[in-house]
């Protein structure tokens, strides 16, 4: 491994995991306002990556991505948040609110490296600063990236999980059918590159509204 990627791996180390961490304690605390205690029972509604790390979709798959792209994109996952949808209080209500924390979470934070990136962009250059800002950037660029894959129609994907919860019942039943086939069809989507022609004009406007907004 040359210093290149090494270099890659470390600028993209922290922002990845806080990114996957920070969206699967959004879930699990947001489950557990809703009154499903389950994921908070699991320890999951914690900002411990450990409690959320899954060593192929947090390290493995990201990794790879990182390398093979030589660090311009990447995605992972983390081990799935365990929700009781019967026990919440209106479970298909409380479904898109526990569905969104996540995505929500990582606007939050791609906002707040872009503020981050922003404050450190104008003071005198040095190594430290520029390496800060890569770790900047590549921060808004993750989180935009996680929210946009996950706000994907597509079940078990959280974007999925809404709209099944905002279709009536007799649609939002063969609907959510489609779940244990929505991984191979994200897959499939990813290998055909259609993934791509999808997420990187949504992740243009994104960039741009942020940047324009902040």
């Amino acid at each position: 491994m040359n210093n290149g990627w090494i270099t890659i791996l470390i600028i993209a180390a922290l922002p990845m995991l806080m990114a996957i961490t920070l969206h699967e304690a959004a879930h699990a605390y947001a489950a557990f306002k809703c009154g499903d205690a389950t994921a908070a029972l699991a320890g999951r509604v914690s900002l411990n990556p450990l409690v959320h790390i899954d060593p192929v979709g947090t390290v493995l798959i990201p990794g790879l991505m990182l390398l093979v792209s030589g660090g311009t994109f990447a995605f992972g996952y983390a081990k799935p948040v365990p929700v009781n949808f019967a026990r919440l209080r209106n479970p298909k209500r409380d479904m898109r609110w526990v569905a969104a924390a996540g995505p929500l979470a990582n606007l939050a934070m791609a906002i707040a490296w872009l503020l981050l990136h922003k404050q450190i962009a104008n003071p005198p250059e040095s190594q430290f600063a520029d390496a800060l800002l890569q770790v900047c950037a590549f921060g808004v660029t993750i989180n935009l990236v996680l929210m946009l894959l996950n706000l994907l129609p597509l079940p078990p994907l959280d974007g999925g999980r809404i709209v099944t919860s905002l279709l009536p019942m007799r649609l939002a039943i063969p609907y959510a059918k489609i779940e244990p086939y929505g991984i191979i069809i994200l897959l499939l989507l990813l290998i055909s590159g259609i993934l791509g022609k999808i997420l990187e004009p949504l992740l243009d406007a994104m960039l741009y509204l942020l940047q324009t907004l902040f």
